[in-house]
């Protein structure tokens, strides 16, 4: 995988479609209702600040080193083969529960569309047999050239940001809710204790989760020392100011009071349950549109973003040698794009046929959505800290250039990353989906371990190949800029 090809819009179009912002927005919000209540905005407010502690490591790591592997790479070049594959095995659960659950709810706002207008009784599709056909198109889609895929993602999620900016519009226009008004005390942790808010952080990181994904592209994009730090950026902000703004409007948009957020909780898709309301039946059917359409950009991003890890640990000998293999006409790992799609779809049967996980939710494929999404954010948690890690060992050895202040960006990341993962596993119970993602990690470190031999292989290749990339790309020497 040697040809650069995406542009800097292309590999921000790639976070963008990742993350899924319309998709965020429509499924995020109703399951941290319960432990926060109104608090929701506040929530995603530490979520944008914790994304952004976590992007100045990514963004640092990525002007020294550009690699398939994203983060997988990162770690592994600045903390050893060991971590390295911890790293790279968490980053592949993530990206592979991220392909599950956005099957899930792909079927879930399918059925809100093809509800609309029935009355009582609408009709709906099990959402398998919607998250098998999803899969299948996607996994098509991921084979063919990225740069096709890159465009897609950023007109169909184009679609959706302009349809959430005109929602807001109308929200902030109109007052919000009758009952309730524009109710500023959203953004504080009123009535709510902070352990409770911090724990719903999780929720936030899910919406940001993916806007490290154009990293995972480094190989195939233009001049990656700055465009794909630039994109990091770019995506971190955009959706930061997005999403606070958003959840800020839907809240108050449903209303603060115990009715309002019983909507808010029970809505299968809020953008279009608010667009009804405060737009047009119309608008409704268009926003929902959208969040189709979004999710299904989303599962297809996850599906590309997952192959590629698994190609990228299967080229340096975890995994069958298959799986490693690029298709020559597409540039596109064709094999293991095929394995994760059909691992993904296997799951989805498996929960439609059996209604497990059960999340309380009312809703089959929403409660799979949710449980499957929180499974992969606090996969991604573990990631994250190791990034942050990698940033003082990568200082430390001279790999880049910090001023020692800056230090306390990366020692405040990782500080809040433990205290969400904490705060979101000590009051867990049961197969909840913490425990999933913590079983999947230690898994991945038994590994790492036990298989010595393994750990340094990859060590060793890892090195080469990055020492390959050194040799084509040198680090910036020069102040990254977003605009130059």
């Amino acid at each position: 995988m040697t040809r650069r090809k995406l542009k800097l819009w292309e590999a921000l179009a790639l976070s963008l479609g990742l993350m899924g912002p319309t998709l965020a927005m429509s499924g995020n919000g109703q399951g941290i209702i319960g432990t926060v209540g109104k608090a929701v905005p506040l929530v995603f407010l530490l979520g944008f600040f914790g994304v952004a502690l976590v992007a100045h490591g990514f963004i640092r790591l990525t002007q020294r080193y550009n690699h398939a592997g994203s983060a997988y790479a990162l770690v592994g070049a600045t903390l050893g083969p060991r971590p390295g594959f911890v790293a790279g095995f968490a980053l592949v659960g993530t990206y592979l529960f991220f392909t599950i659950c956005t099957a899930s709810i792909f079927g879930a706002f399918v059925n809100a569309l093809l509800g609309v207008g029935s009355g009582d009784n609408p009709p709906a599709i099990g959402f398998g047999i919607s998250a098998l056909v999803c899969l299948a198109l996607n996994a098509y889609l991921s084979t063919r050239d990225t740069t096709t895929v890159s465009r897609l993602l950023l007109l169909i999620e184009g679609l959706g940001i302009a349809g959430m900016i005109v929602l807001v519009l109308a929200i902030f226009g109109q007052g919000g809710a009758d009952a309730t008004g524009i109710d500023v005390s959203t953004l504080s942790p009123s009535g709510v204790s902070l352990s409770a808010v911090i724990a719903a952080v999780v929720a936030a990181f899910l919406s940001w989760a993916g806007f490290e994904g154009c990293a995972a592209l480094g190989e195939e994009t233009d001049d990656p020392r700055r465009n794909i730090p630039r994109a990091l950026f770019g995506s971190v902000l955009l959706t930061g100011v997005l999403f606070v703004v958003v959840m800020f409007a839907q809240t108050i948009g449903f209303g603060t009071d115990k009715a309002g957020l019983e909507a808010f909780q029970t809505s299968g898709n809020t953008l279009g349950d608010l667009g009804d309301s405060y737009v047009g039946q119309w608008f409704g059917v268009l926003l929902l549109v959208t969040a189709v359409m979004s999710a299904f950009a989303s599962n297809l991003s996850s599906v590309a973003a997952a192959g590629r890890l698994v190609m990228a640990l299967a080229r340096h000998g975890f995994g069958p040698a298959k799986l490693a293999q690029v298709d020559a006409r597409h540039h596109s790992p064709r094999f293991a794009i095929l394995a994760v799609a059909a691992v993904s779809v296997v799951v989805n049967l498996i929960s439609w046929l059996s209604g497990w996980p059960t999340m309380g939710t009312g809703d089959a494929a929403i409660d799979s959505y949710f449980f499957f999404a929180v499974v992969g954010a606090t996969c991604l948690l573990f990631v994250y800290l190791l990034v942050e890690v990698a940033v003082f060992a990568a200082w430390r050895r001279g790999l880049v250039t910090l001023n020692p202040v800056e230090l306390v960006i990366p020692t405040l990341g990782g500080l809040f990353i433990l205290l969400v993962i904490w705060f979101g596993v000590k009051d867990a119970t049961g197969l909840s989906p913490a425990f999933v993602a913590l079983a999947w990690v230690a898994l991945g470190l038994i590994i790492a371990v036990a298989a010595s031999k393994l750990a340094a292989r990859i060590g060793a290749s890892l090195r080469d190949e990055l020492d390959a990339v050194d040799e084509g790309h040198p680090p910036l020497e020069e102040p990254l800029s977003i605009t130059r």
